[in-house]
């Protein structure tokens, strides 16, 4: 019997020349967050949260385990996806998760705008250009993941890299 997944095609590995300059995009805004001064951990955080709104499993994966080696606490994963409730986050985390979903929600006109203002109060034009396009590239990486369904296997033990 077939089932559904297993008629799903791995999008980045039919189109290998579509999927690597997308990962050449996500090495340019890697370099891009780096070079305004954005933290790993924050540009993680943006990823991780993106790819809650998104449902992403394998992104949720790949991007806990990042922040995880780029020093990030458990309590704060944890409590992520309510940011808004805790006291947790620093206002620049706060401004950039902000953007980060009006990025992913950009329908959502009055969020979008609140949440630009804010990060403009936080975030000079360097860090505000690079925690969208983080956002952005995340975004499109989710939908790769979603949409050929890749998998999320469990880790060895002691394991910080994900399966596919």
């Amino acid at each position: 019997m077939t089932t559904p997944d297993s008629r799903r095609v791995f999008v980045d590995k039919r189109s290998p020349k579509a999927y690597h300059a997308l990962v050449q995009t996500s090495e340019a805004v890697r370099a891009t967050a780096a070079d305004a001064g954005l933290d790993r951990v924050l540009v993680e955080l943006i990823n991780l949260r993106v790819s809650q709104l998104n449902g992403c499993a394998y992104c949720l994966d790949v991007h806990t385990r990042a922040a995880l080696r780029a020093g990030e606490s458990t309590q704060r994963l944890g409590v992520l996806a309510a940011w808004r409730d805790t006291e947790v986050f620093t206002p620049r985390e706060r401004a950039a998760l902000a953007l980060a979903e009006a990025t992913t929600h950009p329908a959502d006109a009055t969020a979008q705008e609140t949440a630009y203002g804010a990060a403009r109060e936080v975030f000079g034009d360097d860090e505000l250009s690079a925690v969208i396009w983080v956002a952005i590239t995340i975004n499109a990486f989710n939908r790769v993941s979603i949409l050929s369904k890749h998998p999320v296997r469990r880790a060895a033990p002691g394991s910080s890299a994900p399966g596919r």
